[in-house]
């Protein structure tokens, strides 16, 4: 499924957040959403899953504006996981937390059937939760919780997926893992990414925000440039691939080029 965000405008409280925003991500890609703290990147999405209308602009998932859309089928194309959305509701299970992802599929008196159980088996196994099932949602860890959410991602049978900092406060581990799984699911994925590293690691292409205006979207190596690097992130810094395969970031001995007073002179 086809993403595409066409030159969207979106201020908040008379404040400009978003200037002419666009990007693309094709079917089965994985796109990752960077820059600093503040500058955008959230907001964007949130138009993306329907959250936030913009003042001008237009996003359509396979083709379609998603606010033309009703929100019932807006839901069926389009799934967000949210880096605040790990506390989750008290009281129920791993289970009865996935199935909620069959939501948008019911009708207002709806209930679950057999491709409702099937499709909540399939993304608890899609997900290594299968032994979690009948705990307590909120007895989970951090990356137990992520990896639960993702499954109800999944049950949606979305065909796009939209991701908000949903690695934050995971041990390196279960980043690592969650990673995997949003890699092996096949589908479109925007995610907003606050490691680089991670970023680079996941992401098929990059679109850097910075202070609400795009300034830089490609594949990983195009984007990350020393110069880029420098003045979007205001580090010294290079990204390179590795005789692995993998893109990591480099950074420089000083690389925020801060005037060092060497030890032996500092007293």
């Amino acid at each position: 499924m086809k993403l595409t965000v066409d030159q969207l405008h979106i201020a908040l409280d008379g404040r400009p957040i978003l200037h002419d925003a666009s990007l693309d991500a094709g079917p089965g890609d994985i796109v990752g959403l960077v820059g600093p703290n503040g500058s955008g990147k959230s907001t964007l999405l949130r138009a993306v899953y329907r959250s936030l209308r913009p003042q001008q602009g237009v996003v359509r998932v396979g083709g379609d504006d998603v606010w033309a859309l009703s929100p019932r089928a807006a839901a069926r194309r389009t799934a967000a996981v949210l880096q605040d959305g790990g506390s989750g509701p008290a009281g129920l299970s791993v289970t009865e937390v996935v199935a909620l992802g069959r939501t948008p599929h019911h009708g207002l008196l709806g209930r679950d059937g057999a491709d409702d159980h099937a499709a909540v088996e399939e993304a608890l196994d899609a997900c290594g939760a299968r032994p979690l099932a009948g705990r307590d949602f909120t007895s989970l860890s951090g990356g137990e919780r992520q990896r639960v959410l993702l499954a109800r991602a999944l049950a949606q049978q979305p065909e796009l997926l939209v991701l908000d900092e949903i690695t934050n406060h995971l041990d390196i581990r279960a980043r690592f893992e969650l990673l995997a799984l949003i890699r092996s699911t096949g589908i479109t994925t925007l995610a907003v990414l606050h490691d680089l590293d991670l970023a680079a690691r996941l992401c098929d292409h990059l679109v850097v925000l910075h202070e609400g205006v795009v300034v830089a979207a490609g594949p990983v190596l195009d984007v990350l440039t020393p110069g880029l690097l420098r003045e979007v992130f205001g580090v010294a810094a290079t990204a390179d691939r590795h005789a692995d395969g993998v893109i990591r970031i480099t950074y420089g001995a000083n690389p925020l080029g801060l005037d060092v007073v060497p030890e032996s002179a500092a007293g």
